[in-house]
């Protein structure tokens, strides 16, 4: 099982360039740890061992630098091989043009996730491993995906001018066999955003299918290899969530899909050989039933198909029954996993809402303490008030008299005397100055801010610059804005009446 990690340069302005020095997405940090790491462990605890991480080329020293110099794992056995693909060259941005791409260099089934998905304990990758496996071998399913339900947020993070929270598309899946069978996408919603169209085919032989609009896409999935050979001959398709994994449910069960896509997705694949004592179990639901397929000799298509004394429950062949009958092929199905809210908070990372209330959920479960280092400790001024529920970088000066509540506040930081903190993520190398106040902001690295400013519900790229006394409420500040603020409004007026001089000294 080949993993490959994908980091793109989403999450403005944060992830904007500081001067000349990029800020990758895949090294912001959450709770101070940088959120490629919890992708990379995740993989390391389902015993993979090799890593495809691909990323943008200007993106590809610094987060190089990290994993082998810096990261944890950098000591593990976890083998990270770092690829990039150039932004200027014409390659769209979408999984499917980066996977097209690098298809050549993923020569077996491979697991696909993003860097800033954050799973739970109780969701570890094996889980989704061994479904995949599972599957695939009874009746040839060909991937394996994970939604889960969108965690409940706080109303002051819900901010337009941030960008909205994820949206949850509807989607279609049959419970008792876990098969994903229709994503809803923004084009159908953009078409009909009042009702769903469903073919009747797919609810007769899935009765029982479920329908929610509350879940997310984690954007993990267990692809066998022919997926990236389908990839090649859709070359129109670009984003995987929003065309591709949407076209490839309804292979399963559209005719003409099958017969198109079949062969390149596995349909006459060596399943069946390895089936045979899945079919012979009690304990195996899926049966196998004749259906037509265009193109194809009459076949059984292992599928679940429900019948018996009562829908939605499946009779398993007879074991007495001839193995070879006829030819089986694979169901093509693409499987699911659903995570629950209650068991555990889960979240993707890919907008600033969701990245503040991952770095607010981490310290849920801390307790600040002063560091155990003189050194570090002496940095900490004893009349600093620093809340329990939060998380203070090494090496980060505190000085008297200022209240730090609910806020993570990176390395190498200087916070100034009387500054008041609450609910804020500070990333490194940030400067607040004395009677500063921040509520539910995001400063990005390098930004500083002036003395008496105050900032709130703000997010600012790295190297801003907030001048005394400045007050800003619900704004995305970049450096482009700043340095806009800085011209001289009369510059243009004093060059004219620069050359008007000139002119008269010439005649």
């Amino acid at each position: 099982m080949s993993p490959s990690v994908l980091t793109v340069p989403r999450l403005l302005p944060l992830t904007g360039d500081v001067g000349d020095e990029p800020c990758p997405k895949a090294l912001l940090p959450i709770s101070n740890r940088p959120m490629v790491d919890y992708a990379l462990s995740w993989v390391e605890q389902s015993g993979i061992k090799d890593v495809l991480l691909i990323c943008p080329s200007s993106h590809r020293p610094s987060i190089s630098h990290y994993i082998h110099s810096e990261s944890p794992l950098s000591s593990s056995s976890l083998q990270v091989d770092i690829q990039s693909f150039d932004e200027t060259q014409e390659l769209g941005v979408g999984t499917c043009s980066i996977l097209r791409h690098f298809a050549s260099r993923i020569q077996e089934d491979f697991v696909l996730l993003p860097c800033d998905f954050i799973p739970p304990p109780a969701l570890p990758l094996s889980k989704l491993l061994n479904k995949f496996r599972s599957e695939a071998t009874s009746d040839g399913a060909i991937a394996t995906s994970c939604w889960f339900e969108s965690p409940k947020s706080e109303k002051s993070t819900a901010l337009d001018e941030w960008g909205s929270h994820s949206q949850s598309y509807p989607i279609v899946w049959d419970d008792y066999t876990g098969t994903l069978l229709y994503i809803d996408t923004l084009d159908n919603t953009d078409k009909n955003a009042e009702e769903l169209e469903l073919r009747m085919n797919l609810l007769s032989r899935y009765p029982r299918a479920k329908l929610s609009s509350r879940l997310q896409d984690s954007h993990v999935y267990v692809c066998k290899r022919g997926i990236l050979d389908a990839l090649q001959r859709k070359t129109e398709l670009d984003s995987l969530r929003e065309d591709f994994l949407p076209w490839l449910c309804k292979v399963h069960y559209q005719a003409t899909k099958r017969s198109k896509y079949g062969r390149v997705l596995g349909l006459f694949s060596n399943f069946a050989a390895r089936n045979t004592p899945m079919r012979h179990s009690t304990l195996h639901t899926v049966s196998t039933t004749k259906i037509k397929v265009p193109g194809y000799n009459q076949s059984t298509i292992s599928s679940p198909v429900q019948h018996g004394r009562e829908l939605g429950y499946s009779v398993p062949p007879s074991p007495t029954g001839p193995d070879n009958v006829c030819m089986e092929t694979s169901s093509l199905r693409v499987c699911v996993i659903i995570h629950r809210e209650e068991g555990g908070y889960c979240v993707r990372t890919n907008n600033l809402p969701a990245y503040l209330e991952a770095n607010r959920h981490s310290i849920n479960d801390t307790s600040y303490t002063l560091p155990a280092s003189p050194q570090k400790r002496a940095l900490i001024d004893a009349k600093a008030s620093i809340s329990p529920d939060s998380t203070i970088g090494d090496f980060t000066k505190v000085d008297e008299r200022t209240a730090i509540k609910k806020s993570v506040i990176g390395k190498h930081c200087i916070i100034g005397k009387m500054a008041k903190i609450v609910g804020c993520v500070l990333l490194d190398h940030c400067v607040v100055s004395d009677g500063a106040k921040l509520e539910g902001s995001i400063l990005g690295r390098n930004t500083r801010v002036g003395s008496k400013a105050e900032l709130v519900r703000c997010v600012t790229q790295g190297g801003y610059e907030v001048r005394d006394n400045e007050s800003y409420r619900n704004e995305k500040l970049d450096i482009s804005d700043w340095g806009a603020e800085n011209e001289d409004p009369n510059e243009d007026d004093e060059d004219e009446d620069s050359d008007e001089s000139n002119e008269e000294a010439a005649q």
